[in-house]
């Protein structure tokens, strides 16, 4: 498998995932024609896509998805809970979309990939991550969640890679300029996930996974500095071992490194 981000962040969230024989779109959260810009300038096939699995609904994760779906002629996966806000709260077509809901700890299949659900901790209806397989390959998927659980920790551990969320730097939203209602918010058990909590993270984890991009960086409250030393303070002996990417909003637009092979 090969993991691109093609965007990481509070303006959008979208990572292509390709397989031996297809791909996936985890969320949806640029407009449509950015998304397949953004997929063409990085050398890929929208025409692999057999889906799109959506993590929550909040605008960052599905703005472009409605379009999307219905351009690409694919489904929709994502839970009960998600699929309900985004029908009948936030979506302002009445065309039809192929959705279709999945269940936490229900394995389905999309082609060759087979795809695991997972309970996060956010702010919204039903969030989920997800655990992906492929030819004995395991990815994980884990961002917008203000805590990690130990059964997440199980659940991402036999993973080959994971993308991870490292939201903010704890002092820089504490001196920063959100209201304090906001701040509350995100660093709440239903927030997002501090660089220090990822730390903690990736030092339970050790050297179990060998490749990790940490994801959904804020812009005002944190900086790829920051997150490169946490991640590597919580690592510890092991972070010479890790292939360790720190992916921003920019994704194919820049020249940072944004993608994986597994």
């Amino acid at each position: 498998m090969r993991c691109t981000i093609l965007a990481s962040g509070s303006k959008g969230n979208c990572v292509f995932l390709e397989g031996r024989s297809g791909a996936l779109l985890l969320d949806a959260g640029l407009s449509t024609k950015e998304t397949l810009q953004r997929i063409n300038g990085a050398s890929l096939d929208a025409g692999l896509i057999g889906a799109v699995l959506v993590t929550h609904e909040h605008g960052d994760h599905i703005k472009g998805l409605d379009v999307l779906s219905r351009r690409l002629n694919i489904p929709v996966y994502a839970t009960e809970g998600t699929l309900h806000d985004f029908l009948f709260h936030r979506r302002t077509s009445d065309k039809r979309i192929d959705h279709r809901v999945c269940r936490y700890h229900e394995h389905f299949s999309v082609g060759d990939f087979v795809i695991e659900p997972f309970a996060t901790s956010h702010d919204a209806a039903e969030p989920c991550g997800f655990i992906i397989r492929e030819n004995g390959v395991r990815f994980g998927y884990c961002t917008d969640t203000g805590i990690i659980t130990p059964h997440m920790l199980d659940q991402l551990r036999p993973c080959d890679a994971i993308v991870l969320e490292s939201n903010h730097c704890p002092d820089m939203l504490e001196n920063g300029p959100y209201p304090e209602s906001l701040k509350r918010r995100i660093r709440s058990k239903r927030g997002h996930l501090s660089n220090t909590a990822a730390a903690r993270c990736l030092q339970a984890l050790g050297k179990d996974v060998p490749q990790v991009i940490l994801a959904h960086l804020s812009e005002m409250n944190n900086t790829p500095e920051r997150v490169m030393a946490s991640a590597r303070e919580g690592l510890g002996l092991f972070f010479e071992e890790k292939t360790l990417v720190i992916a921003t909003q920019c994704g194919t637009s820049c020249t940072c490194p944004q993608c994986i092979t597994l």
